[in-house]
């Protein structure tokens, strides 16, 4: 089969059997239409013609580029070759998966980063109550601590969502939904904005039904919910690198601290492994470390 048609029949099969996000689809779609231009370099346009070795020529160089990718982006190029090939294999467009023996590289081991209770506590009083802004950015940064919502899912709740009270109903990854609950502080936040910000928001705007709106009135962009995140932990001279999961992790981290139970924490942050949870775990053992290390004399 002819190498676009090829990719186009795997574009619509992820768009539709797997209902992934946009930006993930446009990283597939630009990752593979990257690998498709290399082959056509290399006098290959039909998916009959690549070999393993082809796709194992293609890592290497990818690899040994300059400036060298980080290994995140390796992995995430390698992962999409891989999983069109299935595809094809599969489907049985291509007798054998040529990209079988591909590994990804190995990354470095990264532990979220978690801010303390008091930096959260900072945060969230960071955005002024008095403005009709600060109010709407305070109710978003509740929500996310509250909930360990992605930013993504936060930025598209609608108003309907929190109709269950002191529960909210999330959409994650794949379009799954879970349920997860509402603390007394962001569910307070998120009333005042709703009384006293967003009605006039929503007029200055189209109607929108989604819960956080900008100025103007349009739904709130990610980019804007990041820099909301960002200004607020500038005015509370919070010097922690902060990143648009920050609250994520520490409403994870704190939850572990507490004592929550680790499969608990995995069904509200929403992954599909307690493997990924698990990682949380490391953090709160190192924060264990630390004040043992602190605290105790014969520690050191």
């Amino acid at each position: 089969m002819q190498l676009d048609r090829a990719l186009d029949a795997y574009l619509r099969h992820v768009t539709i059997e797997r209902g992934l996000a946009e930006h993930t689809l446009a990283a597939y779609r630009r990752d593979l239409g990257g690998y498709l231009a290399w082959l056509g370099e290399q006098g290959i346009d039909d998916t009959e013609a690549i070999t393993p070795e082809v796709v194992a020529a293609f890592a290497a160089e990818r690899a040994s580029a300059e400036p060298p990718p980080a290994a995140s982006s390796l992995a995430r190029l390698q992962s999409s070759v891989r999983g069109w090939h299935r595809f094809l294999a599969r489907e049985g467009v291509a007798v054998a998966d040529p990209s079988a023996r591909l590994r990804p590289p190995k990354q470095p081991r990264r532990l979220p980063k978690a801010l303390t209770i008091d930096q959260v506590e900072r945060l969230l009083a960071a955005p002024s109550a008095d403005e009709p802004i600060g109010i709407r950015d305070r109710a978003l940064l509740e929500l996310l601590y509250a909930t360990g919502a992605r930013v993504s899912e936060a930025i598209s709740l609608d108003v309907d969502d929190l109709a269950h009270g002191d529960v909210l109903r999330l959409r994650g990854k794949g379009s799954k939904e879970r349920i997860v609950p509402v603390g007394s502080f962001a569910r307070a936040a998120v009333d005042a904005y709703l009384t006293r910000v967003r009605p006039a928001l929503a007029s200055s705007g189209r109607a929108s039904a989604k819960l956080f709106l900008g100025a103007r009135g349009a739904p709130l962009s990610r980019q804007s919910a990041w820099l909301i995140i960002r200004a607020a932990a500038e005015r509370a001279q919070i010097t922690t690198e902060i990143s648009p999961h920050t609250l994520r992790h520490s409403f994870a981290t704190h939850l572990l601290q507490g004592g929550a139970d680790v499969r608990v924490v995995q069904e509200l942050l929403g992954h599909a492994s307690v493997a990924t949870t698990q990682i949380y775990t490391h953090v709160s053992v190192d924060t264990l470390r630390d004040v043992y290390v602190t605290a105790h004399p014969r520690a050191r």
